[in-house]
Formats: structure tokens, C-alpha cells, sequence
């Protein structure tokens, strides 16, 4: 039984539909990060799991039990989000001991003077005292537990935050973008402290970001929401490599994947040199889009073989140098990663060669979908041909 399910959640907000029957299921443990451009619905869709909002219509089941009509604070749910929320007037102790009051004190207790003469309203105090700083010293953020949130960095507000969903113990994690408001060294280093920190506690964990780089290194799986549909669910390596979409295939990915025009005549796909056969095909022309990575576009200096192309501009950026061209036949840019050795002398106006590799480009048809096709023999540039390729530049 999965930890978390979801079954045909739909949510609409002024007649605009955000969520469109999306079904998701997290099992034990699991790390999955919700990936999307903004305004993709996956904000909401936390929002929905947590409580803060309720579906139209679908289903949530936190392991096995129902959750419709459950209010937010019987989910047993920690929502870390984006601005980390924290009290500006608390400090950080009294900000991670905020679920544990709420949770073990009663209302009475609670109260600033009268909670004091209520009976055993000490003893609890003094349990959670003692479990704010274990966590805390956990997360190695013991010696901010005296600070405000004014008096702390972005990313010592970040712990504090997760240090106060963590503490509660919760069934589900959800995070809310919560490296956002981070400088680039910092949120490299926090994404390893958060995959870290959800290794030790175990707790399945639904993680929101339009950060690709995220997604794909911290998850377990990778759950691509456009329009308020997932388009596909499945590991960071198959996402990236064998994406069902043509938009899960333009979103993921820094430099962007190559999209080209062709078409295809009874099944056989015929660019420059490669030729691709489709499986089942329709008869006649159909047009298509053929998708392939800039590192599988291998570079020909002297033009000798491969489709004929001008480089645009190129960007050193140390250890892979990016080219951006244009071919010649069609006017269809194509973007190349390539060593810094291949492309030593290279300037801007150049003409150059590209072949693609055949075993490494895929086919959509009109609609965005996956078409199965093979690479034909002899065809293109085999993808068995990349290492030697690469040594010999």
C-alpha cells in the first residue's frame, strides 16, 4: 500500500481549471519532486494534499485512510514553503516548538499566564524544550535557537524551518520550493543537507520545485505537471533520456534538447544522412519532431560529413563548451556539447558539420507524443560510436 495516493484530483479557481485528474501514488519512504513551469498547478496541488485548499473532485489516501473532510491539522502533514514562514517575533526554538505546543498542550495550557498553574503543563514544556534542541542539534543549527529570523541567513532560516516540520514527526513531507530564496552555492548545498536529512527520517516526501537541476538530483522520482496534468512519472534517468512527451522533453534539460521539423513517409524518418523507422506507422506523409540532446550532436570541423551548419555564438563554460548553430538547408538552429579540445579556434561565423547520433534521436508526432522508432543500419551516426568519437575529437 502506498503512503500517499491520489486519484483524479481536479481544482478550479474562478472557472480556470489548475488541476486536471491528477493521479499520483508515493510509496514508504520515497522522494518524489513535482517539477513544472510556473503557474503549472503544482503549488496547488500541495496546497490540496495539505488541507489549506480542497479538490473539487479525486480522492487522498494517507496510508489507506480517506483524507476528504479531514481537516489540515489531523493530516499529520509538515509543509515546509517557499517563504519558510516563520514567526518574525519568535525565535527559533519558539518557532520549531510551535507544532509540538499545538500538538501535546491543550488550549488551557497553552494560555501565557494560566497555563502555568495547569497541571503538568511544566513537565510538557520541559519534554518539548528537550526535543526542539535534539533536533535542532540534529540539523547543527543548536547555537541559532536564541536568534529571530531578522538575525539569521537565508539558508539558517531554511533549517530552522525544516527543523520545525521535521520535529513533529509526520507522516508526509511536503516542500514548497523551498530553496528559492537561496544563492546558487547555498542551494547546492542544501539540496544535499534535505536529501540527507530525508535519508535519516524515512518519511515520504512530495518536493515542489521549476528547477530541473533539483528535481532530477535529489528524487527518487520525477513527476513532470504541465497545465495541471502530470505528462509522466518516472526515474531523473528515464525523464532525461527517454522523456513519453514532447514537453517533458523541452522542460528537461539545461541546454535545451534539439527540436527538428521532418517527416515521415510510410514509416521511415529520412534527415541528412540517418534514417529512423517507425514502429505501427500510418500510411502516406506525416509530419513529425525529431528531439535529440546537445551532447549526442557530434561536431565535423571539416564539413567532410553530417548536415552543414554556421555556429551562431558559442559558450565556454569550463569543463563542456556549448555551440549554438544554424543548418543550412533548413535555417533550424541546433544546439552541440562538445569538449573544450573540439571546439579550441572555433569562432562565431564558422562553418561546421553536425552529425546526430540515430540511436539517441526520438520522434513525436503533432499532438507532443513518444513515437517508437528504430535507427535503420548504417544510418547516422551510431550511438555505439560516442566513445570513439569523443576520444578522437
Amino acid at each position: 500500500m502506498s503512503a500517499l495516493s491520489l486519484h483524479g484530483i481536479t481544482k478550479a479557481f474562478g472557472g480556470n481549471q489548475i488541476l486536471n485528474g491528477v493521479s499520483l501514488d508515493v510509496g514508504a519512504g520515497e522522494f518524489i519532486a513535482l517539477v513544472g513551469p510556473s503557474g503549472c498547478g503544482k503549488s496547488t496541488l500541495l496546497r490540496v494534499l495539505a488541507g489549506l485548499d480542497h479538490a473539487d473532485h479525486g480522492e487522498i489516501l494517507i496510508g489507506g485512510r480517506d483524507m476528504s473532510g479531514v481537516a489540515a491539522a489531523d493530516r499529520n502533514i509538515a509543509m515546509v514553503f517557499q517563504s519558510y514562514a516563520l514567526y518574525p517575533h519568535l525565535t527559533a526554538s519558539q518557532n520549531i516548538a510551535v507544532p509540538l505546543a499545538m500538538r501535546r498542550l491543550s488550549r488551557m495550557q497553552r494560555l501565557p499566564f494560566l497555563g502555568s498553574l495547569m497541571p503538568d503543563q511544566r513537565t510538557i514544556r520541559t519534554t518539548i524544550a528537550r526535543d526542539v534542541r535534539d533536533m535542532a542539534t540534529s540539523l547543527k543549527i543548536d547555537h541559532l535557537l536564541d536568534r529571530k529570523p531578522g538575525q539569521m541567513s537565508g539558508g539558517q532560516r531554511q533549517r530552522v524551518a525544516l527543523a520545525r516540520a521535521m520535529v513533529r514527526q509526520p507522516s508526509i513531507f511536503l516542500m514548497d520550493e523551498p530553496l528559492s530564496n537561496l544563492d546558487a552555492n547555498l542551494r547546492v548545498h542544501a539540496r544535499g543537507e534535505i536529501v540527507e536529512l530525508h535519508r535519516r527520517a524515512g518519511v515520504p516526501t512530495l518536493y515542489v520545485t521549476h528547477d530541473q537541476a533539483e528535481a532530477l538530483s535529489m528524487a527518487d522520482r520525477v513527476a513532470v505537471m504541465m497545465g495541471g496534468r502530470l505528462l509522466q512519472i518516472a526515474s531523473p534517468e528515464v525523464i532525461y533520456d527517454d522523456p513519453a512527451h514532447i514537453e517533458v522533453a523541452r522542460f528537461i534539460g539545461q541546454p535545451r534538447i534539439n527540436l527538428l521539423p521532418a517527416e515521415a513517409e510510410n514509416g521511415v524518418v529520412a534527415f541528412g544522412d540517418m534514417r529512423l523507422t517507425l514502429e505501427n506507422p500510418p500510411a502516406g506523409k506525416i509530419p513529425v519532431t525529431l528531439a535529440i540532446r546537445p551532447e549526442f550532436v557530434f561536431l565535423d570541423r571539416n564539413r567532410q560529413d553530417g548536415l552543414a551548419a554556421r555556429i551562431e555564438r558559442i559558450e565556454f563554460l569550463g569543463s563542456e563548451v556549448i555551440l549554438y548553430c544554424r543548418l543550412d538547408a533548413i535555417g533550424e538552429s541546433v544546439i552541440a556539447k562538445v569538449q573544450p579540445p573540439e571546439a579550441a579556434g572555433l569562432a562565431a561565423g564558422d562553418p561546421v558539420g553536425l552529425r546526430l547520433s540515430s540511436g539517441r534521436t526520438m520522434a513525436f508526432a503533432e499532438d507532443g507524443s513518444r513515437l517508437a522508432a528504430r535507427a535503420e543500419a548504417g544510418g547516422g551516426f551510431a550511438a555505439s560510436d560516442i566513445k570513439r568519437e569523443r576520444a578522437h575529437g
